[in-house]
């Protein structure tokens, strides 16, 4: 990690403490660490920021830095209870309406990425949307069947992978400097958590792997009503340019137009919900950008109609599980099973309290607990769950972070659609049915199929194991014999075969 990495990285604090980016935390919420850190970079803001709050130059400030900050901003957007509305609404700018790159460039990249295949697009329409790492041009496209179909052509910035890496590098440096000069902030793994971020931007910088997503996607939900996916057409797919089917919809923002074409937004808010819902708990797989320039309804029939899925989420059964059981838990109020699993799973250290945690989830859940959206302030909800996970201990998970990152889109979504929005009655018929599926016996069916895959694959792959740790005694042995010679290889051999009976037995009752 070279010295430019920290330049950047102190460039981009410096901008943002200018441009006033930290006068929209709320420092009562922070432990004293970190209102220490906040009210030192908020000596360098400009004084219009300190003296009116105001931050109109924040969303420059953010496009300037990079994509990546701009994905950041656009999570912000959404949040208008953490950020406050003022500051929404000037970040709600970086979702869908960014200056797009030259036109004219981009014939020249559809020839080089697709060849010949490219004179099939005709009638290239100027941007219709332009975002932090592309944008999309409609075009339209002659089939072998003789239909000419509209299509959505996504082509990536210009240089925007070298951007994105210039980006990241700063991260990590961050990241080390944080873990090894700040102790409290080591429970959260930020190498870890950037290492996620990584590996995401590299996945979200090749198109095929968004065209890719976006067909297993379909087939999870292909069954679902209320939630459309475009189709994907592959022959006119590159690693920079992606070719989809036209979806016509109402942006999901544009309240009036929904109202106006007689959509009903409490059932938007709800649809949407139970459909993240749904994905994350019963497929593992999730859009993990969802915020709203990503997301449209179908005027015909109130579908939520979702775009963009570079950035996709993905959850073992086991996280899965756990997820289920925690959104159940808030859902019937029962914070000792929320507990529980934190303990269970590994989150939470077997050093700490059951029965405190237990009681400090019970100080954040039931405030909550029948109110509507409106009512409650997520700023302070999010200070003391950041309060409460310090005070036990609990260490950042990567593999959530995506889900945790979505999560807080999706609600801040649903929220201004429905400012009267009730998450635990809505989630009820998702959440409840999957945990009284996994619960009941067709469950349990799975469970055991599941470990008896397990457990044939280890079978199979015994012979060779058996062989290798063969290789390894008869090594060792013939060292052994020359320093003690009472050490018999039988003794050994027996002691390695108990073992490898040991780990059956072990096996099959995990999988029983």
């Amino acid at each position: 990690m070279g010295l430019g990495a920290y330049f950047r990285l102190a460039r981009a604090g410096f901008v943002l403490a200018r441009e006033g980016a930290f006068s929209i935390i709320d420092p009562v919420t922070l432990p004293p660490s970190f209102r220490f850190g906040v009210g030192l970079a908020r000596i360098f803001e400009r004084p219009s920021v300190r003296k009116t709050g105001s931050v109109e130059r924040l969303t420059r400030a953010l496009n300037r830095l990079g994509p990546t900050y701009v994905k950041f901003g656009q999570t912000l957007a959404t949040r208008p209870d953490i950020v406050g509305p003022e500051i929404a609404r000037e970040l709600s700018g970086l979702q869908d309406s960014m200056e797009p790159f030259d036109p004219k460039q981009v014939p020249g990249i559809l020839e080089a990425a697709l060849g010949e295949k490219a004179a099939e697009l005709r009638e290239l329409s100027a941007p219709i949307a332009a975002a932090s790492i592309a944008q999309v041009h409609q075009a339209r496209l002659q089939g072998e069947d003789g239909i000419t179909r509209r299509v959505a052509v996504k082509v990536l910035r210009p240089g925007v992978a070298e951007r994105f890496h210039a980006d990241i590098e700063s991260y990590y440096a961050g990241a080390h400097m944080a873990e090894r000069w700040v102790r409290s902030m080591r429970r959260l793994r930020p190498v870890e958590v950037v290492k996620t971020l990584d590996h995401s931007a590299q996945i979200e910088l090749d198109l095929r792997l968004e065209a890719a997503s976006i067909s297993e996607f379909a087939e999870n939900t292909a069954e679902d009503k209320g939630f459309v996916v475009p189709k994907v057409y592959w022959d006119f797919t590159a690693q920079n340019v992606l070719t989809t089917g036209w979806v016509e919809g109402i942006p999901i923002r544009d309240f009036a137009a929904l109202e106006a074409a007689g959509l009903n937004r409490k059932e938007l808010a709800r649809n949407l919900l139970q459909s993240f819902l749904r994905h994350a708990i019963r497929d593992g797989f999730f859009h993990a950008d969802m915020h709203p320039g990503n997301l449209f309804a179908d005027a015909a029939t109130g579908d939520i109609i979702a775009v963009d899925f570079g950035i996709m989420g993905r959850i073992s059964k086991r996280e899965r599980r756990f997820l289920a059981d925690i959104l159940y838990g808030f859902i019937t109020r029962n914070y000792r099973l929320i507990a529980q699993r934190h303990f269970d799973i590994g989150y939470v250290p077997r050093t700490q309290s059951v029965d405190d945690f237990t009681l400090a989830l019970r100080s954040i859940g039931e405030p909550l607990f029948g109110r509507k959206a409106s009512d409650i302030s997520m700023a302070r909800v999010l200070g003391q769950l950041f309060t409460v996970t310090e005070l036990f201990d609990m260490q950042t998970r990567p593999e959530l972070i995506l889900l945790q990152k979505n999560m807080v889109l999706v609600e801040g979504v649903a929220r201004a659609l429905d400012p009267e929005l009730d998450i635990w009655t809505i989630a009820e018929p998702v959440v409840g049915d999957w945990v009284r599926r996994e619960a009941g016996p067709l469950g349990r069916v799975e469970d055991l199929r599941d470990g008896l895959g397990i457990l044939t694959d280890t079978v199979q792959r015994l012979p060779a194991i058996v062989r290798q740790a063969e290789a390894a005694l008869n090594e060792w042995q013939a060292e052994k014999d020359q320093r003690e010679p009472w050490l018999s290889r039988g003794l050994l051999l027996f002691g390695f075969w108990l073992v490898v009976l040991t780990c059956i037995i072990v096996i099959w009752r995990l999988a029983t």
